[in-house]
């Protein structure tokens, strides 16, 4: 049986800290909205990094596939094959490249195209979730 806990917290976390990055106003001091769009992008890192990995076991254990990759994109491609991604290929693999330019960016623009995905990241993620848990979201 797959826990879907660490999953179900991430996005909790994730989506905790878009709604806060929705809601901070001009008047706020740059230091506090730079610390919460950090946020959402480390909770977006980690929220990714769980979600491929359930979805790598759901693969293997749920649908009895052989041979399922051990890396996120070929996985998000399996899936998407499966009919298990609630939206088209092309904007996982943008999620796939966000989460890794995000390790390796340190200017801010890949950060701020990051941000400018969380959204329809969430929206996805939650969507997933319930598909593979097979749980509402609350």
């Amino acid at each position: 049986m797959i826990d879907y806990g660490n999953f179900q917290r991430a996005l909790e976390h994730l989506t905790r800290q878009n709604e806060n990055r929705h809601h901070l106003s001009a008047e706020q001091p740059d230091l506090i909205r730079e610390a919460v769009m950090e946020s959402v992008i480390q909770r977006f890192e980690t929220c990714y990094d769980c979600l491929w990995k359930v979805l790598k076991r759901y693969l293997a254990e749920e649908l009895g596939l052989p041979d399922v990759p051990n890396s996120p994109k070929p996985v998000l491609r399996l899936a998407h094959e499966s009919g298990l991604l609630p939206s088209e290929i092309g904007r996982w693999l943008l999620y796939a490249d966000a989460r890794v330019g995000t390790a390796h960016d340190y200017s801010g623009a890949k950060a701020a195209a990051c941000l400018a995905l969380t959204d329809d990241f969430v929206a996805d993620a939650i969507a997933l979730y319930g598909k593979l848990s097979g749980q509402p979201w609350t």
